[in-house]
């Protein structure tokens, strides 16, 4: 049984089903990816099970915890970076790690120290009394991933960790979610647009479209099972789904997204 387990997961909103009947195991470790357009049901997917938004049909588990009737001891285990930015401008990266920590209730005695081994890790520790509002779109992102971590959480989830960002940011990002893995061991499930993405960081992936899951292995297995030589996910993504990235979505997303994208450009 994996840490994360999701059996015929459905979430309707009137008469659309933004869900539908989604199974799948995550193992504990793993770094997991969700694929698919704006609209496959993605994001709808990572809110339920963060405890956001209830299940119209279908159960979720988190290290065992039903992420509805054991809401609270899943937000315990869970550390969560929305693609909206989240962290405050006007207080500096360690100012904001330390309300982070007096939200989780660490206890007060550990909580500087806490916030000095967060900011460490990721790579902060220099501009722990810079504002956040001089920080790089990659540095905020970081800082929001630190934030996440106070509490050890043992599943950790990423919404579109690198949307906006620039190509040697993006991969500073890529190389510390590496590091999270490998030295802490902390089972990771993403959302990404970018193929090359989870390419580099996922085990393996899922991709969605309508709601659906449509497959789900290995990024290697899933490019060499479309018969063309030197296929990429992008190649995979349009045989399964038969849509372009790009396709899909309402404006609001696309608003969504773009918005994030400037915040953190």
């Amino acid at each position: 049984m994996g840490i994360v387990e999701l059996q015929g997961l459905t979430r309707r909103f009137a008469t659309v089903t933004a869900v539908d009947d989604l199974t799948l195991s995550i193992d504990a470790g793993e770094v997991f990816g969700l694929l698919g357009p704006n609209g496959a049901g993605k994001t709808t997917t990572i809110k339920m099970l963060t405890t956001l938004l209830p299940p119209s049909a279908g159960h979720a588990r988190i290290d065992g915890r039903d992420v509805v009737r054991e809401a609270a001891s899943v937000r315990r285990l869970i550390g969560y970076v929305p693609q909206m930015l989240s962290a405050d401008g006007t207080l500096t990266g360690f100012e904001n790690l330390l309300v982070f920590a007096k939200l989780y209730e660490l206890p007060t005695q550990d909580r500087r120290r806490l916030v000095r081994e967060a900011l460490e890790f990721m790579g902060l520790a220099d501009s722990a009394d810079k504002l956040v509002r001089q920080y790089s779109g990659g540095m905020i992102r970081r800082l929001e991933i630190a934030q996440s971590l106070l509490h050890s959480p043992r599943v950790l989830f990423l919404d579109e960790p690198t949307v906006g960002l620039d190509p040697n940011a993006r991969r500073a990002v890529w190389s510390h979610i590496g590091e999270l893995r490998k030295r802490l061991g902390v089972t990771i499930i993403l959302t990404t647009h970018q193929m090359e993405e989870a390419d580099a960081l996922c085990a393996r992936v899922a991709i969605m479209h309508k709601g659906k899951m449509v497959v789900l292995d290995r990024p290697n297995t899933l490019k060499g099972s479309i018969g063309r030589p030197g296929a990429t996910l992008d190649d995979v993504f349009i045989h399964f789904t038969g849509a372009n990235l790009d396709d899909g979505g309402s404006y609001r997303d696309t608003r969504r997204t773009r918005r994030s994208a400037r915040r953190l450009g």
